[in-house]
C-alpha cells in the first residue's frame, strides 16, 4: 500500500462519515467545532477512538483523522487560542494513530488528515483572500506534518483558488495531498467551476488524486465521467447517501440523518464506477462501519 495512490491490488477503501457517527451516538457536532467538539472531553475523545476502530474492523484502508475544525479559525471563534487549536491537532492524529497501529489494526492502515475549506463547506462566497488562506492553511499544514500523518486528505473543497492554496500548503511542508471536491448535480464545484478544470488546477499544484465527495451518488457519478473523459488521472469518490429529505441543500442540520442507501446499495456504487477506474473509494456524510465493510467485500482483499 503506498502513498500516496493505489496499486495493482485495487483501490484503497477511506473510512466513512465519521460525524455521522458521533450524531448516530447522539453526539453534536456543530458550530464552531463541528466533530472536532468531542476531542474536547474523555468521553468524546473515547467515542471517536471507537469510531475508527470500527472502521478499521470494517475493512479501511485510510483512517482520516478528526482534524476538519481543529484550525485557527475555529479556536479563536470558540474564544480559545492557537495552543488549544493545536493540541487537539495532535489529539485527533494520536486517536487515529492509535486505531492504525498495526500491532492493533494487523495490517497497514494509512491516516490521513482532514483538510477542510476555513470557512464553510457549501459557501464559496465566504472563501477569503489569497494571504490568509496562504497563512491559515499553512498554519494547519505545519502541525499536522508535525503530527506525523501520512497524507493530507483536502476536502469538500468548493473553490479552484482554496483547493489550490490548501494543496500547495500541505506539499510545502511534504505531505501527499489527495484533493476532493464537493459538486453540483452537473460535474461543476459550488463556485460554478468545472471540476475537470479544478482538477487540473491542483494537479499542477501538486495533488495526487483527485476525488468527489460530499456529493449525492448520480451527482458524483456525472463528476467521476467528467474526470475520466478529461484523460488519465488517479480518482476517487466518497458520496454523501444522507436522507436529506426535507432539508434544504448544502444545509447543515445538528441531527442525525440516517442514510438512504442499505450498505449493499452503498457498495453497488462501486460496480456501477468500476469502468471509471477508481483509485480511491469511501463513504462521506451517511456512510457507517456496515457501508464500508460491505463496500471492502466487493474488492479483493488487500495483502497487509
Amino acid at each position: 500500500m503506498d502513498v500516496p495512490g493505489a496499486s495493482t491490488s485495487g483501490p484503497l477503501v477511506l473510512d466513512g462519515g465519521l460525524g455521522t457517527e458521533l450524531q448516530r451516538h447522539g453526539r453534536s457536532v456543530s458550530a464552531p467545532w463541528w466533530t472536532a467538539r468531542c476531542l474536547l472531553d474523555a468521553e468524546g475523545r473515547r467515542l471517536v477512538s471507537r469510531i475508527h476502530g470500527a472502521y478499521v474492523a470494517a475493512g479501511a484502508d485510510v483512517l482520516t483523522a478528526d482534524t476538519f475544525r481543529t484550525t485557527l479559525r475555529t479556536a479563536y471563534r470558540a474564544g480559545t487560542d492557537e495552543a488549544t487549536a493545536a493540541g487537539l491537532v495532535r489529539t485527533a492524529v494520536a486517536l487515529a494513530r492509535r486505531a492504525a497501529d498495526p500491532a492493533v489494526a494487523g495490517r497497514r492502515v494509512l491516516v490521513a488528515a482532514s483538510v477542510a475549506p476555513v470557512e464553510d463547506c457549501y459557501r464559496p462566497d465566504l472563501v477569503p483572500g489569497a494571504a490568509v488562506l496562504r497563512r491559515e492553511h499553512g498554519w494547519l499544514a505545519d502541525r499536522l506534518a508535525r503530527a506525523g500523518v501520512d497524507l493530507a486528505l483536502v476536502e469538500t473543497m468548493n473553490t479552484v483558488r482554496e483547493a489550490v492554496a490548501a494543496t500547495r500548503a500541505v506539499r510545502e511542508h511534504g505531505l501527499p495531498a489527495w484533493v476532493s471536491f464537493v459538486c453540483t448535480g452537473d460535474a461543476r464545484l459550488l463556485s460554478g467551476e468545472d471540476v475537470a478544470a479544478a482538477a487540473d488546477a491542483v494537479r499542477a499544484a501538486g495533488a495526487a488524486a483527485v476525488l468527489v465527495n460530499c456529493t449525492d451518488p448520480a451527482g458524483t457519478d456525472r463528476a467521476l465521467r467528467r474526470l475520466r473523459a478529461a484523460g488519465p488521472g488517479l480518482l476517487g469518490a466518497y458520496p454523501n447517501v444522507e436522507d436529506r429529505s426535507g432539508v434544504p441543500p448544502a444545509t447543515p442540520v445538528d441531527r442525525y440523518l440516517p442514510p438512504r442507501l442499505t450498505p449493499d446499495a452503498f457498495a453497488d456504487l462501486w460496480t456501477a464506477w468500476r469502468p471509471v477506474g477508481l483509485g480511491v473509494v469511501g463513504g462521506c456524510c451517511g456512510t457507517t462501519p456496515a457501508h464500508i465493510a460491505a463496500l471492502r467485500s466487493r474488492l479483493a482483499p488487500r495483502p497487509g
